[in-house]
């Protein structure tokens, strides 16, 4: 057990990684050693930022929470906190119930813990952050909860309404990541397309990119987790004219049949949802679409699932996530409907859809072989470095291996790159001299 050391986990998304960052700068600035994630943690305290979405994640979190009580009851750790999403949806219930951990803190009163261990917060640092990305790129977090209420999803419960970011201190803050070698900006938030609404009383994320690709330094700006219904269409224009935005955009559309966009509470159709997708390719040339599709919800029929493969063969999808309907406590559709579809054809679906993509991408990822693209080196692996194009995401998207043998390459660093040849799930390629 290491004095004066305090491990943070991290568990589910990137809007929760952005939060252990901005903890962790701050417990650091107050005399702390932090470590992210550490493989065997042996700091005197520990915090747990936690997951509270889904079932799995759920579980996921209340078991790493037991397995560091057990090391506080073996004398190997002294304290242990637990923040994010699943304190913040029970917080009480948890108090209850896991009376070892020293104090649970909800979504968005982290910072608490910092005077709670008897430091201060430092005002002067609360738009920066230790990365635990690699230093190239960082997740910029522009506003917090959500208004739409899908019937299925917990996330407005747990996340509370919309509330956007300043646009002048999210600008802010992007100046002081690019300062220190920042040159990739993964945008995300819960529903991206409301940004503005409630502060400007109208959509401002075109403005807010348009004015984040003007900053120097800035070399690639993506999107992720915007919403169909309401689209605000000045983003074709943004994305057009800026060329360190990328053309890439993670839209999660779920389904495809009326029936089922209906009964999820999308507020958007069938015919709306091929027509913003005809109107992304034609604004936007070459733009590459990922998005999340769900199978099982109560009521899909075969019929609607057909109709969602058919979707999906049509559009040719670049990336595509999915998942099957897990029923969460409190939602509209757990209060509304019977969970009808048995387990074993939820997973017979998902196998089905996600089959049908694989073939989907496979082709998608040969018609790169012979092209040239912009690539930036993450990493050396064994043989190969590492990057990926202007169309993949970290983590959730292919990644383009570069034979080591190519020369002395630098991480953060571009490249053009020809690509040679493709599998299921990643390209391969040399250096274009």
């Amino acid at each position: 057990m290491r004095k004066n050391t305090i491990d943070v986990i991290t568990l589910g998304c990137s809007k929760n990684l952005v939060d252990s960052e901005k903890l962790m700068r701050q417990l650091e600035a107050n005399g702390y050693k932090v470590t992210h994630d550490a493989e065997h943690p042996d700091g005197e305290i520990a915090v747990i930022n936690t997951c509270g979405f889904i079932g799995d994640a759920k579980e996921e979190s209340i078991n790493m929470i037991l397995e560091f009580c057990q090391a506080k009851e073996e004398g190997r750790l002294k304290r242990l906190y637990v923040m994010g999403c699943l304190s913040e949806r029970y917080l009480k219930e948890l108090g209850e119930e896991i009376p070892q951990v020293d104090k649970f803190y909800g979504k968005f009163d982290w910072d608490a813990l910092v005077t709670d261990l008897g430091k201060a917060y430092c005002q002067n640092l609360r738009l920066d952050r230790k990365l635990t990305t690699p230093s190239h790129y960082a997740y910029l977090k522009i506003s917090e909860g959500c208004d739409r209420h899908c019937a299925y999803c917990a996330i407005p419960i747990i996340t509370g309404r919309h509330v956007s970011r300043p646009m002048e201190e999210i600008l802010d803050e992007v100046q002081l990541l690019v300062n220190r070698g920042v040159k990739e900006f993964q945008v995300i938030a819960q529903e991206l397309t409301y940004y503005g609404v409630d502060l400007y009383k109208r959509q401002m994320l075109p403005e807010l990119i348009d004015r984040m690709a003007g900053i120097k330094g800035v070399e690639w700006i993506r999107l992720h987790y915007a919403y169909p219904a309401g689209f605000p269409e000045d983003l074709f224009r943004v994305m057009r004219e800026h060329p360190n935005v990328c053309k890439y955009m993670d839209i999660a559309l779920q389904h495809i049949s009326d029936n089922m966009l209906q009964r999820m509470r999308r507020h958007v159709s069938r015919e709306q949802t091929y027509d913003l997708i005809r109107r992304f390719r034609e604004e936007v040339p070459g733009i590459h679409l990922r998005t999340t599709l769900m199978v099982g919800f109560p009521g899909e029929t075969e019929k609607d699932f057909e109709e969602l493969m058919d979707f999906v063969r049509q559009v040719k999808f670049d990336r595509m996530g999915a998942f099957a309907y897990s029923e969460e406590e409190g939602t509209y559709s757990a209060e509304h409907y019977e969970d009808n579809v048995s387990a074993e054809v939820k997973q017979a679906r998902l196998d089905k859809l996600m089959a049908l993509q694989q073939r989907v991408s496979a082709e998608l990822s040969a018609a790169k072989i012979g092209r040239t693209f912009k690539v930036i080196v993450d990493r050396c692996e064994g043989d190969y470095y590492v990057g990926r194009t202007e169309f993949d995401s970290p983590e959730v998207d292919p990644e383009v291996l570069i034979p080591s043998s190519e020369g002395d390459l630098s991480v953060g660093d571009f490249y053009q790159v020809r690509i040679t040849d493709a599998d299921d799930f990643d390209l391969y390629g040399t250096l274009d001299v």
